[in-house]
């Protein structure tokens, strides 16, 4: 078997490597956490080279499917999994919603690349859910009657137009100008996307390390209510798009199990008190730990 193929067919050995070596050997400086954003970059870019824009646009204009999956991802599905979770534990509750109430996260056409789902549907999804989580994501803690988090709506759209709209238009250049290269290459980008990916799982994790282990049985009773969430939301997303086929079954799952957890971190840190930051930063794990056995079973349906 030729590397890139192993390397791609066996993904989630790479991904959990990359979390046990962070955990095992953190390596943490400014230098390497600074490399995520153009890491993340590289992802999509790779990811939009293979994807005609076109398509992208063509999903967001199916309006109809577009506001049922921002009202269920935005709205109903953090509110139910809050009430569920403020039954047993108020404050974990306040995580669990602060987690699923942010959009889609930036790696997900990378991810649904993986899993070989449709990711024309998933940018959309992505794009769609970044520029209305700066309004949803207030109203819900107001309307939830939640201390007041502040987002700035400028920093997530100037976050939108350097993560996923630079990347989109360098790949409408490359597509005119690199054709050939792209056509003789195009077999490694995923490849390229599973690295990169492991990297940045390696480096997230390493620096969060102490954090992780300081208080390991309580950490593991959170991480294990984190498994639970992310797996539920698993099967909600793939029972949301039971009208669909299986490419876009698969985005829709993706959409809604592998939101943009990066900048809960960051508004936890920012807002709230440090056992919501530390559950923010566990939500890690089963993130980089699911999408393996998640493909296994969309390869089986």
């Amino acid at each position: 078997m030729k590397g890139y193929l192993f390397i791609e067919r066996y993904f989630w050995v790479f991904m959990i490597t990359g979390l046990l070596m962070g955990l095992s050997y953190p390596v943490y400086t400014d230098f390497l956490m600074s490399l995520l954003q153009p890491f993340l970059m590289i992802m999509l870019l790779l990811v939009f080279i293979k994807t005609e824009v076109a398509q992208i646009f063509q999903q967001m204009k199916n309006y109809q499917r577009m506001a049922f999956i921002v009202f269920m991802f935005m709205i109903v599905m953090p509110v139910l999994l809050f009430e569920a979770t403020n039954l047993v534990n108020p404050e974990i509750a306040i995580g669990i919603l602060l987690l699923t109430a942010m959009p889609a996260a930036a790696a997900s056409p990378a991810l649904t690349d993986i899993v070989k789902g449709n990711t024309a549907l998933s940018t959309s999804i992505l794009i769609t859910t970044s520029i209305i989580a700066p309004f949803t994501v207030p109203l819900l803690f107001w309307a939830l009657n939640i201390d007041h988090l502040s987002v700035n709506p400028w920093w997530v759209f100037k976050s939108l137009a350097i993560i996923i709209f630079l990347p989109m238009v360098i790949s409408l250049i490359a597509r005119n100008y690199l054709s050939d290269f792209i056509e003789k290459t195009s077999h490694l980008f995923t490849t390229v996307n599973i690295l990169l990916l492991s990297l940045m799982v390696f480096a997230v994790i390493g620096s969060q390390r102490n954090v992780i282990l300081n208080d390991f049985i309580h950490i593991l009773w959170q991480t294990g209510l984190l498994y639970l969430l992310f797996i539920l939301l698993h099967i909600f997303g793939f029972l949301l798009g039971f009208k669909e086929d299986k490419k876009d079954k698969i985005a829709v799952t993706i959409g809604l199990a592998y939101m943009n957890n990066g900048m809960a971190i960051v508004l936890a840190a920012a807002c709230f008190k440090p056992s919501i930051l530390v559950l923010t930063i566990l939500s890690e794990l089963p993130w980089n730990t699911l999408l393996g056995p998640f493909r296994k079973i969309m390869s089986r349906i």
